[in-house]
């Protein structure tokens, strides 16, 4: 006796369908791309330019660097100002990669991250954008504080120890050492930052009071070892991110020099 074949398993011709929850396997995760590269854009460009500059200008006249402590000043000023450029996109981001684990009916459903900022200005005002502002900027004088910093001072020391030359095996090991100490010092401002970026109002009160009351709560309820929960996933996202965007600023640098300072 011959059986027919459920709408769910193929079609009339046989064929396997895709269905809608494949479908949406598949592209959910794009859902906060467009977010993502706007933060890029503005933050990370910000970041990296106002430190490429304010380190040039502070080398000394004979090439000697700045010390590791205005290494640290000149990352916390260039990531504080980077951040605030960028946190409109970032409370887009949060956001929309958020949403799909939110209720049906509490989802939001930004199609973009203009949509998104459109909508979040004419819903909830304007300062709604920066909310989060300062633990952001917290977290990005913390980030660049250690991730510039300590990237500057790692291939000095690689330099200087005279096992290495100023290239990309240099900038890779470098790099690689930046992400650990960012990784390390990084991850209990992103929680607070995070939280408080994606919390709901209760009952006419916001979760939070502050970063400080976020990472209370946390050491409180979950331990104090969960600031850092994650790490060794954390550090594999963060190490090759640190990596490709050190090299490919010392490659950019070096054509920049060569093209418009070389004479």
């Amino acid at each position: 006796m011959a059986t027919t074949a459920s709408p769910g398993a193929g079609g009339v011709d046989g064929k396997p369908r895709t269905s809608p929850k494949s479908v949406k396997f598949l592209f959910g995760g794009l859902a906060g791309l467009s977010a993502g590269l706007l933060r890029q854009a503005t933050y990370t460009t910000t970041r990296l330019g106002i430190y490429t500059v304010l380190f040039e200008r502070l080398t000394g006249a004979d090439g000697t660097p700045p010390g590791f402590l205005l290494k640290a000043l000149i990352g916390m000023t260039a990531g504080a100002t980077g951040a605030f450029v960028g946190t409109p996109a970032e409370v887009a981001l949060i956001r929309m990669t958020a949403d799909g684990r939110l209720p049906v009916d509490q989802r939001r459903g930004y199609k973009n991250v203009f949509n998104a900022l459109i909508r979040i200005a004419r819903e909830e005002g304007v300062p709604t954008l920066w909310r989060g502002c300062i633990p952001t900027m917290a977290r990005a004088v913390v980030v660049n504080a250690a991730q510039l910093a300590s990237y500057s001072q790692s291939k000095q020391f690689l330099l200087d120890s005279g096992y290495f030359s100023d290239n990309i095996f240099c900038h890779f090991c470098a790099s690689m050492i930046s992400g650990l100490v960012t990784t390390a010092a990084s991850m209990p401002v992103d929680i607070a930052k995070t939280r408080i970026q994606n919390m709901r109002t209760i009952d006419g009160k916001p979760e939070y009071k502050n970063g400080l009351d976020v990472l209370l709560k946390v050491v409180r309820y979950e331990g104090f070892f969960s600031l850092w929960k994650g790490f060794t996933p954390y550090y594999a996202r963060l190490g090759p991110h640190t990596v490709l965007t050190f090299i490919f600023l010392e490659q950019m640098n070096k054509v920049y020099k060569r093209l418009f300072l070389s004479s």
